[in-house]
């Protein structure tokens, strides 16, 4: 990939992509598409304890490594871990990919059932499927937008389902370098760019749009090589019009580096 330019959406790990890029002769171009917002109403911690009280819940999914700790950084603030451990240890634990069980096992908490790779709501689903649902209270762990599919899914099995929020996904509040990125694929200047998450699209087009520009973005992307990191975001990438060239397998940075620069050498030998 030497000399090709490579855009990275990638927040918390994005300066990691970079140096991988960088050590493969690329160029980085980095422009984080969203920032993590802390988001836990203590009330709402408050009720769901109160809550969990009177009508246990049977089963408990944790998401995301971020949401597991600021739930846990919450009711370390009100006092109430302990409490949220002891129901913990009465519920049927989930966990949709390895992050949150490094948070988990921070707390000795069990985990009773992993989803597996790669780690999408499906393979939650299908982790769940042999546990009856009809008439059970089910907690989900939010990440940064409500999860209808997964929602719905249990609903439709005859589960209750109760969201807590931990943290919200925005814009990031310099949308500088994301406009930069903008201008450079409107004037051929960037060779690849790489999503790492859904939401990473979508605010990638709510700044084109604020620009005037989000009607030649998909035919814009088309241009470049295109690197998803999983089926999620290729997904996303498709309802928006744009075919990934790639999708890492499994949904890991070292397998999207390495498919990323088969990618580009192709691209160069043609």
């Amino acid at each position: 990939m030497k000399s090709k330019v490579v855009g990275i959406l990638e927040t918390r790990s994005g300066e990691h992509l970079g140096e991988l890029i960088a050590r493969r002769g690329g160029i980085p171009m980095l422009a984080p598409a969203l920032e993590e917002v802390a988001d836990v109403d203590s009330q709402a911690v408050a009720a769901l304890l109160a809550g969990w009280r009177i009508n246990p819940f049977k089963v408990v999914i944790f998401q995301t490594g971020v949401g597991t700790r600021a739930l846990f950084r919450a009711t370390d603030a009100a006092g109430s871990t302990a409490e949220l451990l002891r129901h913990l240890r009465s519920s049927t634990v989930v966990v949709r990919g390895p992050k949150p069980v490094g948070e988990l096992n921070a707390r000795e908490v069990r985990i009773d059932i992993r989803a597996a790779t790669p780690f999408t709501t499906d393979t939650v689903l299908a982790a769940v499927s042999a546990i009856s649902m009809q008439g059970a209270r089910v907690l989900v762990q939010r990440y940064g937008a409500a999860n209808q599919q997964l929602r719905e899914s249990l609903e439709g099995r005859g589960a209750q389902v109760e969201e807590i929020a931990t943290y919200r996904w925005a814009l990031p509040a310099d949308t500088q370098p994301l406009a930069a990125l903008l201008a450079a694929l409107a004037r051929s200047g960037i060779d690849a760019v790489v999503f790492t998450s859904a939401v990473q699209i979508h605010n990638l087009y709510a700044v084109a749009e604020k620009s005037g520009g989000s009607t030649e973005l998909a035919s814009q992307l088309s241009r470049v090589v295109v690197g998803s990191i999983g089926p999620v975001c290729s997904r996303a990438l498709r309802e928006h019009g744009i075919t990934p060239s790639f999708e890492a397998n499994p949904p890991k940075l070292g397998p999207l580096i390495a498919a990323l620069e088969e990618a580009l050498s192709a691209e160069s030998r043609h």
